[in-house]
């Protein structure tokens, strides 16, 4: 989807709402489950992420991709959620990640995920710090650039470059000595 098709106005905001959730809908479910790691949770926080799309579809104003602005509105909704669940006092431990991985097997998207990350990576990925997570996934898996992370982050470019700099070497700590991991 390019940006003119965004401001073509022979689509409806129906047509438009269901071209941004084909182009975009697994990115947004992903950076959703990279905050939460459960499935579930993921996919109402993608919906409510699409429901915001669609309400504020006319006031998208250009000034960032589309891309962009739709990852921001997910990275936004992911931390309301977590918020959420901060104030109930509920945390999640480690006996919810390992009901995530039991129930893997049965999420079509998470395997395909595996498949092309490596389910180590992507474990150890996962365990990393939010702050490191978000920045490593926006720059390895959404290939943004890093002026687009910091603006979808609301971060200064030098700490969203120190944040990917620091998960690189958190997640090279992770793996033992003499064994070589791409990236």
């Amino acid at each position: 989807m390019n940006e003119d098709q965004v401001r073509d106005f022979t689509l409806s905001k129906e047509e438009m709402l269901e071209e941004v959730m084909n182009e975009y809908g697994k990115e947004v479910l992903y950076i959703a489950y990279s905050y939460v790691k459960d499935h579930s949770l993921a996919e109402d926080i993608a919906q409510e992420v699409f429901v915001r799309f669609y309400q504020r579809y006319e006031s998208f104003r250009g000034d960032s991709s589309l891309k962009t602005w739709v990852i921001r509105i997910a990275i936004n909704q992911s931390k309301d959620h977590l918020k959420k669940w901060e104030t109930r006092k509920l945390l999640f431990t480690n006996k919810l990640s390992e009901l995530v991985h039991e129930r893997r097997s049965r999420w079509p998207e998470s395997q395909m995920i595996h498949r092309e990350t490596g389910r180590e990576l992507h474990t150890r990925l996962l365990s990393l710090p939010i702050k490191f997570r978000e920045v490593l996934f926006l720059y390895y898996y959404e290939e943004l650039k890093i002026t687009e992370i910091a603006e979808c982050l609301e971060i200064n470019i030098n700490t969203a470059k120190t944040r990917l700099k620091t998960g690189k070497e958190k997640l090279q700590k992770m793996y033992p000595k003499g064994v070589h991991q791409d990236g």
